[in-house]
């Protein structure tokens, strides 16, 4: 008698889908979306819309935040039988922010083959176009929907020097940008990205005391999806070199520059060398 055939095991897919305009929908996104034997979609209507577009016909299963620890086992089993899954969330890349990290951590468990279709990202879109550093970020999700929450979120965050990134919704975006401002400070730089890649995508930049007078005097404003590219914290050496640039550029009136560098070096502790590279450009 022959032993039985092994299955081998199918392969997860992590698909990420247009955060708002279709056509951003990769070729091989749709690919595999049309080929997998089953699409686990936070929303089912949703992604509906997309298959419907495009004239894929995909057998659909919701996986959300309330049936993901059942719904993840379920689809681990189809997995291990061999069956392919595609994972898509409402929009963008899935897990930031979305469901979907129990099912992937029971697929690596048992060493089911996880991979990327990589493509439209809400964090990376605003972040393209913010115009704050992007070398460091920090991704917060979406900030607490209570007050007291958000300040006690936002006080652990005064100091952090890199750019920090939060989704907010319509409903909060007014009294979100008020706890930035008062925690953070009005001249804080910052740059509110709504409704990315939608018909009334808009993208508002300065300091966070512009923003927030801007937003809540425009009710157009106030809705929509929105990301936050906020400016990290100054640390004080970086203020102090901004101080010296200031100095030393008032001093080349009477100084030339390498003597202005020194001077406003020396008084402000800063390297002369970096100044004086800073005042050439």
């Amino acid at each position: 008698m022959h032993p039985a055939p092994e299955h081998t095991p199918g392969e997860l897919f992590i698909v990420a889908t247009p955060i708002g305009n279709l056509a951003d929908a990769s070729p091989r996104s749709l690919e595999i979306l049309a080929s997998v034997d089953m699409v686990a979609a936070e929303d089912t209507r949703r992604t509906q819309v997309l298959l419907t577009h495009y004239g894929i016909r995909a057998r659909l299963t919701a996986l959300h935040e309330h049936n993901e620890a059942a719904q993840g086992a379920q689809l681990v089993e189809r997995l291990l039988a061999g069956e392919s899954v595609a994972l898509v969330s409402d929009a963008g890349t899935p897990l930031l922010s979305d469901p979907g990290y129990r099912l992937v951590g029971l697929a690596v468990d048992q060493k089911i083959t996880v991979r990327a279709v990589p493509g439209p990202s809400a964090i990376t879109a605003a972040l393209s176009v913010a115009g704050l550093p992007t070398d460091r970020f920090v991704f917060e999700g979406f900030l607490p929907s209570r007050a007291a929450a958000r300040k006690t979120l936002l006080q652990s965050l005064q100091a952090e020097n890199r750019t920090l990134v939060f989704f907010e919704s319509s409903h909060r975006i007014v009294a979100s940008l008020e706890d930035l401002t008062r925690e953070f400070g009005a001249e804080r730089q910052a740059v509110i990205c709504r409704e990315l890649t939608k018909q009334f995508e808009t993208v508002l930049r300065g300091n966070l005391g512009q923003l927030q007078n801007q937003v809540k005097e425009d009710v157009n404003q106030q809705k929509g999806e929105f990301v936050l590219v906020v400016a990290g914290a100054v640390t004080e050496l970086e203020q102090n070199m901004l101080s010296a640039v200031k100095l030393a550029t008032e001093l080349q009136a009477y100084l030339s520059g390498s003597q202005a560098a020194r001077v406003a070096a020396k008084l402000l502790n800063v390297s002369r060398r970096e100044l004086y590279q800073l005042l050439q450009k």
